[in-house]
């Protein structure tokens, strides 16, 4: 197929191309680059340093390429930012969207997937998370994919859109040959900010809270492989084929792990020792948080590559020991 990749110089986005073209798909990108990474996609694939909230220009490339499908990545997802800036948070990831689908609609493109979150359902009732579990949540960034989840259901009953929502835990990782990974900036992710730490890029790896209701007294969280969720991207498209088609998956292990598990892991693979400062803890942070993915095993055939948290932060650990200063493309964010 001819696929649209919005976001597609990000993290996640970028590690979903590398999987569309391997499965012998025609991914063209879109990526403005305020977070993402022109070096993360191969120069062979056709590249848009284009504004996803510009209609116009959104139905040329849809038309240019004969775009069958669009995969949507380009979101803002820095949870504390989006409680401090909100209006930032719902003009990228709920308005420009909503320009992105007229364009797709006036050129006849009605095949979306969309890259939601957990973040949807707020703090859990009860764990693990299941599809049907109440979406509450308790930040602008949940509440802004939330949104366009319904802007979606509201399009499948009136246009016909066929979409899939794919609501998924605490991606990480990199590419099993080490040549792209995660670089974020700021980087507030636990495993890359473990690495950072034993690489001597800053000096402990804070903590936030010790005494939560878990076997070790930090929190449990699903720590899913980039990969592994880019392949279930894919995998959703023979499920798209019907007009007014919604769909609704949990992209996680299903196996909880704990922070102290992570500092472990990280330390085994790397041989170092993690120099840690213990915080308080920060609010809205559950003890736990993991999926029950069972209907995206059942439904889509997916099978994970990375079920151990080992194998996940090794893949981690290849890439940011290769690459210390990441893409080296830092800049000052907006």
């Amino acid at each position: 197929m001819n696929v649209l990749v919005v976001g597609g110089a990000g993290y996640i986005g970028s590690h979903c191309v590398r999987q569309l073209i391997a499965q012998g798909h025609r991914p063209v990108v879109v990526d403005n680059l305020v977070y993402g990474h022109r070096a993360a996609v191969a120069k062979a694939v056709p590249f848009y340093s284009a504004d996803l909230g510009d209609t116009q220009a959104m139905a040329k490339i849809l038309k240019k390429h004969r775009i069958e499908l669009v995969m949507h990545f380009a979101a803002y997802c820095y949870v504390g930012e989006s409680v401090t800036a909100p209006l930032k948070y719902y003009k990228n990831n709920l308005a420009a969207p909503l320009n992105l689908l007229e364009a797709m609609l006036q050129v006849g493109v009605k095949k979306f997937v969309f890259s939601s979150t957990c973040a949807t359902y707020g703090v859990p009732e009860r764990v693990p998370l299941t599809e049907d579990h109440p979406q509450r949540p308790i930040n602008p960034y949940g509440e802004s994919k939330l949104d366009l989840e319904n802007v979606l259901k509201a399009l499948a009953r009136s246009d016909g859109l066929s979409f899939a929502a794919l609501r998924y835990f605490n991606a990480a990782g990199a590419s099993a040959d080490g040549v792209i990974g995660e670089d974020h900036d700021p980087e507030t992710h636990l495993i890359p900010l473990a690495i950072a730490q034993v690489m001597g890029q800053i000096p402990r790896l804070q903590v936030f809270g010790t005494d939560y209701p878990t076997p070790d007294g930090t929190c449990l969280r699903d720590y899913i492989h980039v990969d592994d969720l880019a392949r279930a991207h894919i995998l959703v498209f023979k499920k798209l084929t019907k007009p007014g088609t919604q769909l609704f998956y949990n992209l996680g292990t299903g196996t909880p792990n704990s922070v102290r598990e992570v500092i472990a892991a990280v330390e085994k693979v790397s041989g170092k020792k993690v120099k840690v400062k213990f915080a308080p803890r920060r609010a809205g942070d559950p003890p736990g948080l993991y999926a029950d993915n069972r209907k995206a095993v059942t439904e889509l055939g997916w099978k994970i590559e990375y079920p151990t948290l080992d194998s996940i932060v090794a893949t981690a650990w290849r890439w940011h020991s290769t690459h210390p200063k990441g893409y080296g493309d830092k800049k000052k964010r907006k």
